[in-house]
């Protein structure tokens, strides 16, 4: 009984230790601009049998929260845009509203992190000088709730906040964000040891551009590769590319100590007839082949030696959503739960090249 109970301690220290470590991770988006999804409950059945134990949702939902409760799934829940000017001016709004959709579910349900705001940069309604002081006070709404050892504060961020990506060694803010907003959100994200939150997608970047890149390139095959003139290293794909260019831009304002958590990436099964690269066999070796860096501790050449978490977009395919076809077609699942194409989510799964 004794070796039994040591064995016990043991175990549990370990997964505290795993709740806490900042290793390679994989997780999904369950987005739901969509008419046709089944219930949360059987989502969260979807999601246990597949392997995948973080999810990142895009409002607070009362029936998914509930149906995620003591799933053991790493929940990370969004505060919309259209709320920021309230959140920045009141702390009791940010209270109430943390009060309402996280204490209320928390430890039961594992929220991990908030994501204040939404591409908020490029947000038509000119939310931006809102978003610090709101995240500010949504952190001070955990604290007074003891929470903010417990749950992290970020805001996702588009590859478009750069102005300048490529090469990446050029990776650089737009110059009229650093100083109203990259600056102070960032010191918060140091601060708080939190993390940038980072959208970003290679097809778009292919599709654009697929005159001059190969489709190789885009999808993490094999490839002769590209050097970077600025810093001397070689990329093979433009993942990489991307997330170099980031931690280019967060060095270039000294804040290279900041974690980068890449909260969106994905490639369309399908899209209109321009847009060029968007199929299922492309999207299943984008996302297979991006899991598999990933959970092989995969860095990238600037830093070999990140831990990386990616947010695969997204879980089901949502029919209601506007714009081009692609749109609607980024899911790795069809609202009726079958597979649009295979993709492991574990190194167990099966992965392959």
């Amino acid at each position: 009984m004794h070796r039994i109970l040591i064995l016990s301690i043991l175990f549990s220290c370990f997964l505290s230790f795993s709740l806490l470590a900042d290793g390679n991770a994989i997780g999904v988006n369950y987005g739901r601009i969509a008419n046709n999804l089944p219930s949360a409950f059987k989502v969260v059945k979807l999601l246990k049998s597949q392997g995948i134990n973080r999810v990142k949702l895009f409002d607070t939902d009362p029936a998914v929260l509930l149906s995620l409760s003591g799933s053991g799934i790493k929940v990370t829940v969004n505060f919309p845009n259209e709320k920021l000017f309230f959140a920045a001016k009141k702390l009791s709004y940010a209270l109430t509203w943390l009060n309402k959709n996280v204490v209320v579910y928390y430890p039961k349900t594992l929220i991990e992190s908030i994501a204040v705001g939404n591409e908020v940069f490029v947000d038509p309604h000119n939310t931006t000088k809102y978003l610090v002081p709101a995240m500010r006070n949504i952190h001070k709404a955990l604290t007074i709730n003891n929470l903010h050892n417990s749950i992290k504060i970020s805001s996702p961020i588009a590859l478009s906040a750069l102005g300048s990506s490529y090469p990446s060694s050029t990776g650089s803010f737009k110059p009229d964000l650093i100083e109203p907003v990259i600056k102070p959100m960032l010191n918060f994200l140091r601060e708080t040891s939190s993390y940038l939150m980072v959208n970003v997608y290679p097809f778009f970047a292919y599709e654009s551009n697929a005159d001059v890149i190969s489709l190789d390139y885009a999808l993490f095959r094999e490839n002769p590769g590209n050097v970077d003139p600025g810093n001397g290293l070689k990329y093979f794909n433009i993942f990489d590319a991307q997330i170099d260019a980031v931690f280019a831009a967060l060095n270039r304002v000294q804040y290279d100590d900041v974690r980068v958590v890449v909260s969106e990436t994905g490639w369309p099964s399908k899209g209109d007839s321009d847009e060029v690269g968007a199929s299922p066999q492309n999207a299943a070796a984008y996302n297979g082949n991006l899991v598999k860096k990933i959970l092989n501790n995969g860095g990238t050449p600037l830093r070999p030696n990140a831990n990386l978490t990616v947010y695969l977009f997204a879980l089901f395919n949502e029919n209601k959503k506007v714009g081009p076809t692609s749109e609607r077609n980024f899911g790795m699942f069809y609202p009726d739960m079958n597979k649009v194409y295979d993709v492991p989510f574990t190194v167990a799964g099966g992965l392959r090249g």
